[in-house]
């Protein structure tokens, strides 16, 4: 395989978790059942058609001005051309932003223009829609450059004998089912070439390969135990449905592909925990549990309701998720290629919410849009569903009561994530796991500490996406090592990649608030290591006490302890470690006659992550003076 397109291990194989045949969907309704469930578009859709301009004026409400504003911006919008060398510039450089920026800014425009055109209804914004689809219809492929390696070919120019359904060609190819749902009669008076011509593209590079084809990676039809089906499964689907229930008129095609996108999406709630937490993080919460809610949603609207499993307890669980790993100030609990910053998207949180049962979504939600936490954008870009369901709920979201979860405690067992929070204003997550879940950074027993909502004890995230971060020299980056998180180097030795690598005898006490867990499985034998339990207490009124007891089989190489922080820590007194951020002054105490201590500024020049975290962050490495077979080292964290 060409060295450029090697599809990472990491993401598509290895012993994974526990898969449990549940089937919901499949179990809700027979292939014949889907047919007689199915209604009419007539019935299903519940947005105005667009000659209806009042009832437009009354569904975009006070939006209206701002939907057409934003439009406005576009009148005069040159279309970008994507290059050939922006496709080649992912096998030269590794860059995908040289294709994926101008195709972005692309999809912008339109979706603006769009609404704005529906908005208004006057015909201002229409020349310059069929301008953007046109364009659209013109490219060889609606994929990115980064995932172009699908292709048989594996090379990054898009092959024009092969389509491939990956997340933004099936974004475009929902989002373009609707532009043509609601405007193909208007294009039809300018030139019906226009609208025959969008309907062929979204045919042959949607609906045709996704019948015809059971090799997508993210269909998971062919699933074998150790196979990893993550945020693609849900996402593709709905994205594959919208265009299915809204371009075919074939009752049998129709029902058939409804079936088919039902058998892959059980594929994706067979492989999520039972617990319900999202392993990619909550930056990917709406990609995963939150694309999950919008293939259910648009199956239940497509079928009167008869075909819904939103009483199913763990998409419930799903769903809180998202509100219980907000911390505040727009920090979230983040784990593997997860950003610290981001709160969700209020629209999906709360109609999510509304659809499983839950007040915590729903108030949450709206705490979130009254704080301005945050995604609060209406126009969910290239994601039409969202935008119209956005605008459709807005009122409502607005006047609902707002709150932050009240739990002060979250355990997900078969995960093994677990959050804290004590009457200190500490806000505590770790986690056990192992080494080869989706987005994975070696991190088994690593943890995230912020006091007052403000970030100490950190999980640095990733940078931006380039071909390195997923591809056989992902582990070369240093945001995804052990020794980049907050966790030991045993006898000199960092955690290793692969699914074998996972803590063991993981317990939560939560009485005694209490995590702990043996991480000695996340090394390999060179760390000569028998076990390294490591626990987590967290005092209902005060600090945090982690504590680290060993046993090696030898000692080759000084232990060292290492602490990310986002400021940079004082070490000048021996056996005290003094943070400050934002005017919280938190302190460390350690035991001075086991370790040597220091510091590495880590200059933070990559936007993805200075945009988080500013300039710089920093590495607190504890190392041992001694080596020894078997010990215990004890750190107390506490404000002062």
């Amino acid at each position: 395989m060409n060295k450029f397109f090697l599809i990472v291990v990491l993401l598509f194989t290895g012993k994974a978790k526990a898969y449990e045949p549940r089937d919901l969907l499949q179990k809700k309704a027979t292939l014949q059942q889907v047919k007689t469930s199915l209604v009419s578009k007539d019935q299903w859709i519940k947005y105005p058609a667009y000659a209806n301009c009042a009832a437009w004026d009354k569904l975009t409400g006070p939006l209206k001005k701002e939907l057409i504003q934003e439009g406005e911006k576009y009148l005069n919008y040159e279309w970008k051309v994507i290059r050939a060398t922006d496709y080649l510039e992912y096998e030269r450089s590794g860059s995908r932003v040289a294709m994926e920026n101008p195709f972005g800014s692309n999809n912008t425009a339109l979706s603006h223009l769009l609404l704005a055109e529906l908005a208004e209804g006057k015909g201002r914004f229409m020349d310059q829609v069929i301008n953007g689809v046109w364009q659209a219809c013109e490219m060889s492929s609606w994929a990115l450059s980064a995932h172009l390696g699908a292709q048989k070919s594996r090379r990054s120019l898009p092959d024009f004998n092969e389509q491939i359904i990956d997340l933004t060609s099936g974004d475009l190819g929902a989002f373009l089912s609707w532009a043509w749902y609601f405007l193909h009669n208007e294009w039809d008076k300018t030139n019906p070439v226009i609208s025959s011509k969008l309907r062929n593209n979204i045919e042959q590079r949607i609906l045709q390969p996704y019948m015809a084809r059971s090799d997508y990676w993210w269909q998971a039809f062919n699933y074998k135990p150790g196979m990893l089906v993550n945020n693609w499964n849900p996402w593709c689907n709905f994205n594959v449905l919208t265009c299915f229930l809204l371009l075919e008129d074939d009752a049998d095609k129709l029902s058939a592909a409804v079936h088919r996108t039902m058998i892959s999406v059980d594929k994706f709630i067979n492989y999520t925990n039972e617990d319900g937490a999202c392993e990619e993080g909550p930056s990917y919460w709406g990609h995963a549990a939150g694309k999950l809610y919008d293939y259910l949603q648009l199956l239940s609207y497509a079928t009167n309701e008869q075909i819904n499993i939103f009483n199913e307890p763990m998409i419930k669980n799903m769903g809180e998720y998202i509100a219980r790993s907000y911390i505040g100030n727009g920090w979230v609990v983040n784990f593997a290629d997860a950003s610290a910053k981001g709160g969700g998207e209020p629209g999906v949180i709360y109609r999510y919410g509304k659809a499983v049962g839950s007040i915590d979504m729903q108030k949450f939600a709206a705490y979130l849009v009254n704080n301005k936490q945050g995604n609060n954008e209406v126009n969910a870009g290239r994601d039409f569903f969202r935008t119209i369901e956005n605008i459709s709920s807005y009122h409502e979201l607005l006047k609902t009561a707002l709150a932050l979860p009240s739990a002060t405690c979250s355990w997900y067992p078969q995960t093994q994530f677990c959050y804290m929070k004590n009457k200190a204003g500490f806000f505590f997550a770790a986690k056990g796991g192992y080494n080869n879940e989706s987005h994975n950074h070696n991190d088994v027993g690593t943890f995230s500490l912020y006091v007052d909502e403000t970030p100490v004890f950190i999980d640095a995230g990733v940078g931006t996406y380039t071909r390195q971060t997923f591809s056989s020299e992902r582990y070369s980056i240093w945001t995804m090592q052990s020794n980049y998180h907050n966790l030991p180097m045993i006898n000199g030795m960092p955690q290793q990649f692969g699914s074998q690598y996972r803590a063991k005898d993981v317990v939560f006490d939560a009485k005694k608030s209490l995590l702990t867990m043996d991480i000695s499985g996340a090394y390999n034998k060179e760390a000569a290591v028998n076990s390294w339990v490591r626990s987590y207490t967290l005092s209902p009124t005060g600090g945090l006490v982690i504590e680290d007891v060993f046993q090696m089989t030898a000692a080759k190489a000084a232990n060292q302890v290492n602490f990310m922080t986002w400021a940079k820590p004082d070490i000048s007194q021996a056996g005290v470690v003094l943070i400050e951020k934002d005017n919280r002054r938190i302190k460390m105490d350690y035991d001075a006659s086991l370790f040597e201590v220091s510091i590495e500024t880590i200059p933070q020049t990559d936007p993805r992550l200075s945009k988080v975290w500013g300039s710089e962050l920093y590495r607190l490495s504890l190392t041992a003076k001694k080596q020894l077979l078997r010990g215990k080292y004890k750190f107390t964290i506490n404000k002062y």
